[in-house]
């Protein structure tokens, strides 16, 4: 039998008395969420389980990056396979970090190790723009579109900088041409499911990780990942909402025409770039794997499709970038834990320390997950009544 749980065990939405500790109930399991203090050695958040079925402790495998530590958190169950942790003190970039419990990546680790797992994920205001994944075989052009887009719009999209095993070559910087990664960390980044996809080539392990995606979301552009069909299947597999798009030639044969025409390959590469390309068309017909198929039979119109495809999906919110990035949260309470809503006092720019205003953060909407970010939190202020109340309950 473990040891007998602690009085503190209960389920709490405020802050604790010490401040930063919680403990919340998922089911048959509470989840127990220490963040320790300043003068202590840790340096981020600690979690713990109990299971009230069996009367024991565990200590989960932890994935995903885990918050920093703050001067206290508030713990709210959402959506019954995550706990929304709100840390005190923080800027409200900084303050809002799911802690997912039961959710199918989760539920996946568990069975890949065998044990208790849970993982983090930063919660962030906004939806962000979707990336665009762009797969087509060899010579279709995709690279020459993509290209031009990033010529027209260098400010809008941005690559991911990928991963690889393989040494840098002379003038190669890393984190700008590839994250230059040890063999068995990047071996088990990848069993842990932080990337989206690998590949084995000449001998060296090359991929791209969630987070170098989530980077280029976070500062307000477009990423854009050209892969092959593989790839694309792996990223749909995955929980990051992306555009995939398929570029194919007007025949197999203008293919391969234009492989010849580059007079960069020997016969033998430009034999398996036609295998690799037939199974790749094929496999780009699987329902529900690519959302458009554009045909690049004139350079210029199916560019100028491509941009209308993007162009269609580009009503996201701008707020990915919260406007109150310096004002800090004091305090969190649940409101409506059935419309997934919480209250917040945030200290802003306008508001004295001791007052702070009253904001609804709405977890109705929530995209995405661990590994990478949870997007579509949208936060509202509470204004006040013609009658002079409050506006809390105009917001349930």
């Amino acid at each position: 039998m473990g040891e007998e749980a602690p009085e503190f065990l209960l389920d709490s939405f405020d802050f604790d008395s010490q401040g930063n500790r919680t403990a919340t109930t998922v089911g048959d399991k509470i989840y127990v969420v220490v963040g320790g203090s300043a003068d202590e050695a840790k340096l981020s958040i600690t979690v713990k389980i109990f299971d009230k079925s069996t009367g024991k402790w565990s200590i989960p495998t932890v994935l995903g990056t885990a918050p920093t530590l703050s001067s206290g958190h508030s713990a709210v169950v959402s959506n019954s396979d995550r706990i929304l942790i709100v840390k005190k003190e923080l800027t409200v970039d900084d303050c809002t970090w799911f802690l997912e419990v039961d959710t199918p990546f989760v539920k996946e680790q568990k069975k890949i190790t065998g044990t208790e797992v849970v993982a983090w994920s930063k919660g962030v205001v906004g939806t962000g723009p979707k990336p665009i994944v762009i797969s087509g075989p060899s010579g279709v052009g995709k690279g020459t579109i993509i290209a031009k887009l990033m010529k027209e719009f260098p400010s809008t999209y941005g690559f991911s900088v990928s991963h690889t095993t393989r040494g840098p070559r002379e003038k190669e910087v890393d984190g700008v041409h590839y994250h230059f990664a040890e063999r068995s960390v990047m071996e088990k980044e990848i069993r842990e499911g932080k990337f989206l996809e690998s590949a084995l080539v000449h001998g060296n392990l090359y991929g791209t990780s969630v987070e170098a995606v989530e980077a280029v979301t976070d500062a307000g552009k477009r990423c854009i990942l050209d892969i092959d069909v593989q790839g694309a299947r792996s990223v749909r597999a995955s929980a990051l909402e992306a555009i995939f798009i398929f570029i194919c030639p007007p025949a197999f044969e203008e293919l391969e025409k234009r492989l010849r025409a580059r007079g960069t390959e020997t016969e033998e590469q430009i034999q398996k770039r036609l295998r690799n390309a037939k199974t790749e068309l094929e496999q780009a017909k699987f329902p529900g794997l690519f959302d458009h198929l554009l045909v690049n039979d004139d350079l210029e119109i199916c560019y100028e499709n491509f941009k209308k495809i993007l162009a269609l999906d580009d009503n996201f919110d701008a707020s990915c970038q919260s406007p109150m990035k310096n004002s800090k949260v004091l305090s969190c309470h649940a409101l409506s834990e059935t419309e997934q809503k919480v209250l917040l006092q945030i200290e802003t720019s306008e508001t004295e320390a001791t007052a702070g205003s009253l904001f609804v953060l709405d977890l109705s909407s929530l995209r995405g997950a661990a590994p990478g970010r949870t997007r579509g939190l949208t936060l509202h202020p509470v204004l006040s009544t013609e009658d002079g109340s409050d506006g809390i309950k105009h917001l349930l």
